[in-house]
């Protein structure tokens, strides 16, 4: 009876341990509630649609428009809930889950960048606000900053205030752009925007500026740029020797084309010149400010030694003009109609150059072979093809650079005084002469010309007093000028334009 009693016992003492730990594992795995709410910083404005998670993971919700949440059946433990949506500064809260108990949470989320200061207002530097006389080619510039450091997109708009065209380049990084060929005598309005992804992008204020007219621009003449030759216009309006170089200069060309040996017609109001076209040289004309340019030759390119010694002249009152290909010498009018032959050279000899005089009618026109020498300056009539006479034959070396007088008395041209000849077409000692048809003389014209230099390319100013040329080194690579060396002046002669050649003066 006794054991009875104590087995009793003993399992009493049992069933009450078990009770006990069953009733300590029902506690730890209880459940809570986690409700909530989600505002702005600042203003408490609800938000919905916010994604509410935790760590470790329960349930994921999303907010009402009231900006409330509720998680039920949430294991009891400590959590790390967050709340996220775009925009907005992810936060984070801890949450002790109570077996039974709802606990509740607010979360007051600022936007992303608030912490991030938008960049400043970009500073227009350049064209300066209101400026006139700026060149066709401007390098915009402006000044912008950012504390945070981020990165800055720039995006640029120039307006035309003629034809309201507008140029709009956006994602820029850095704080210039480059615009070429503007019209002339045009304003233009442009600004700045600045976006560092983070905030409302600021826009400068509003600048303007007036590019040069460029009416008054009387000389043309070609700079290489890149691997192009350029066409550009300039004006000389000071005094001899008391300017800068490249007064006024304006670009006329693109400078991703060749285009080259610019000729000024008054009459016509046109520019013609020469441009590569494919694997062809072709003749062109355009308005003196670049615009409107039309091809007039196809089918017979503009051919003969080294296209860049091929000139060509206005004719007939700048109706037509006159132009070579290799051993022929072609007019065309100036709409491009009417291609016909009115001169033929010997076969295997080359029309290289060519001017025209109003004033007789005549053309002198310079000869040579494929190599550039047996070179011959002599005038003909291209109504009947007849030669008139000859300026200059027989010689070694490289000639070059004619130009009629307007009364066709003199006929300017250069000359190789060295005489030599070699494959590369090199010019050691080019000067400048005046033929007198009358006296079928030639006078040298002291340029003053320093030792190894060469002068090429001589032509007459409009009112014969002065004439322009080309002077540079005889090693054939250095950079050429252009310069004004006036009849009977012994001063230094003036510096026109600095790496340039084959000018024009009308």
């Amino acid at each position: 009876m006794k054991n009875i009693y104590k087995l009793v016992g003993i399992s009493i003492c049992m069933f009450g341990m078990l009770w006990s730990c069953s009733e300590d594992g029902l506690t730890e795995s209880g459940f809570g509630t986690v409700t909530g709410t989600v505002v702005t910083e600042g203003d408490n404005t609800p938000l919905g649609n916010v994604k509410i998670t935790s760590n470790p993971s329960s349930n994921t919700v999303f907010t009402a428009e009231n900006g409330n949440f509720i998680i039920t059946n949430v294991l009891v433990g400590e959590y790390s809930f967050q709340a996220d949506i775009d925009d907005y500064t992810t936060q984070f809260k801890p949450v002790t889950v109570i077996d039974g108990v709802d606990t509740n949470v607010v979360f007051e989320l600022e936007l992303a960048n608030s912490n991030n200061d938008a960049p400043l207002a970009p500073e227009l530097i350049f064209p300066v606000d209101n400026s006139e006389d700026v060149a066709t080619s401007v390098d915009f510039l402006w000044n912008a900053s950012d504390t945070d450091d981020d990165i800055i997109e720039y995006t640029f708009e120039l307006r035309n205030g003629s034809t309201n065209e507008m140029l709009v380049v956006e994602s820029l990084l850095d704080t210039t752009y480059t615009v070429p060929n503007l019209a002339l005598g045009t304003t233009y309005f442009w600004q700045v925007t600045a976006d560092d992804s983070e905030n409302v992008p600021v826009v400068s204020s509003l600048s303007s500026f007036t590019t040069i007219d460029g009416s008054d621009n009387r000389f043309f003449y070609v700079r290489t740029i890149g691997e192009n030759n350029v066409i550009f216009s300039g004006s000389d309006t000071a005094d001899t020797g008391s300017e800068e170089p490249n007064e006024s200069e304006i670009q006329i060309t693109n400078s991703d084309s060749n285009s080259f040996r610019p000729r000024k017609d008054r009459v016509s109001g046109k520019v013609a010149f020469l441009k590569t076209v494919g694997a062809d040289t072709q003749l062109f004309v355009m308005n003196f400010d670049g615009t409107e340019e039309v091809q007039l030759t196809d089918v017979t390119p503009v051919t003969g030694f080294r296209q860049t010694e091929v000139d060509f002249t206005w004719y007939n009152n700048g109706n037509r003009i006159l132009y070579p290909s290799l051993n022929k010498l072609y007019s065309i009018s100036a709409f491009g109609t009417g291609n016909t032959v009115v001169y033929e050279a010997p076969v295997g000899v080359l029309i290289t150059e060519v001017d025209a005089n109003e004033s007789n009618g005549l053309v002198a026109i310079k000869t040579n072979d494929a190599s550039g020498y047996n070179a011959r300056i002599s005038i003909i009539n291209p109504n009947t093809g007849i030669e008139s006479f000859v300026v200059i034959e027989n010689v070694n070396g490289a000639l070059g650079g004619i130009d009629f007088s307007i009364d066709a008395s003199k006929v300017l041209y250069t000359r190789d005084m060295s005489g030599f000849e070699d494959p590369d077409y090199r010019i050691l000692d080019s000067r400048i002469f005046e033929f007198d048809v009358n006296t079928s003389t030639a006078t040298e014209v002291d340029t003053q010309k320093a030792a190894g230099t060469n002068d090429l390319d001589a032509k007459y100013s409009p009112d014969e007093g002065a004439i322009i040329y080309v002077n540079t080194s005889n090693d054939g690579i250095s950079p050429r000028s252009i310069l004004k060396h006036v009849f009977g002046d012994t001063t230094e002669n003036e510096v026109l334009f600095t790496e340039a050649f084959m000018p024009d003066w009308e």
